[in-house]
């Protein structure tokens, strides 16, 4: 039914236009709607939207992230479901649509500790990012190990994991502790994050084939078979999806300080509410 309210035409239109890196390969089944041509449409943040992403729960537990992807670009059906290597790039062009091309990045001087605020054009960022190439797989031992990207709900379940298992770390090194309880603690909460590093490179993992040409799929062998691998093997899988992660990795600009002249790389960082402009 069409709307009869005679603002609808300056409701926000798409600004910006995205290729995702993915090119929509990895997302699930009725998780997206791509166009023939490849380019989601991106518009602006409504107020609603800053607002979820300056709300602290909504931003640790991933949802205030979620739902502005899914307002400023419909199609998206399930932001949950995002290849991780598909995030930034949606991220940045929300950003563009919202505020424009040029972001201000502040740093502190490794050299001299002044604080230097400064801008960047973050259009070029879109066309740096590129998908790795997941065909690449590891040869291991006999065993030919393929891999794909994590999606946003798997990667903010194990970012919260770590987070809190660090955090009851910190908790059990306090020396009013008798020292046989926080060997206790300190051992069981070490052997979760483990578990929350071995559960990420199985999430991580499509398959895993054997000399003979079995073809191994199935989550619980894949996982079981990374709690009782040689070490030697899971460095070696780490390093791969390391090597994918670098793939993906934001470029580092260039700051030159305005104390000392001295110039230096800085990290940008879209997945937190210091990303968007400040609410006038």
């Amino acid at each position: 039914m069409m709307s009869s309210n005679p603002l609808t035409k300056h409701f926000r239109q798409p600004a910006v236009f995205l290729k995702l890196p993915s090119n929509g390969k990895y997302w699930l089944p009725n998780t997206i709607e791509m166009p023939a041509n490849n380019e989601l449409g991106v518009m602006p943040m409504t107020a609603k939207d800053e607002i979820l992403l300056r709300t602290p729960d909504a931003l640790m537990n991933g949802q205030g992230v979620v739902s502005v992807m899914q307002s400023c670009i419909p199609q998206i059906l399930n932001a949950w479901a995002t290849p991780t290597i598909d995030v930034d790039a949606i991220l940045i062009a929300i950003r563009i649509a919202t505020y424009g091309e040029n972001m201000d990045i502040d740093s502190e001087c490794p050299h001299c500790k002044a604080e230097n605020r400064n801008q960047y054009n973050i259009s070029g960022l879109l066309t740096s990012l590129r998908s790795p190439n997941y065909d690449d797989t590891l040869a291991i031992e006999g065993l030919t190990i393929r891999f794909k990207p994590l999606n946003y709900m798997q990667s903010t379940k194990n970012n919260i994991m770590q987070f809190e298992e660090q955090r009851l770390l910190q908790v059990i090194n306090d020396e009013n502790i008798d020292s046989e309880t926080r060997k206790a603690q300190f051992e069981v909460h070490l052997q979760k994050i483990i578990e929350a590093n071995n559960n990420i490179i199985a999430l991580s993992t499509v398959s895993i084939t054997t000399e003979d040409g079995i073809v191994v799929v199935d989550p619980q062998h894949i996982m079981e078979f990374y709690e009782n691998a040689n070490n030697s093997v899971i460095r070696a899988v780490k390093e791969k999806l390391q090597q994918y992660a670098d793939m993906v990795a934001l470029p580092k600009p260039k700051i030159s300080c305005e104390e000392c002249n001295t110039e230096y790389s800085v990290s940008i960082t879209f997945d937190y509410a210091n990303f968007f402009e400040p609410l006038s």
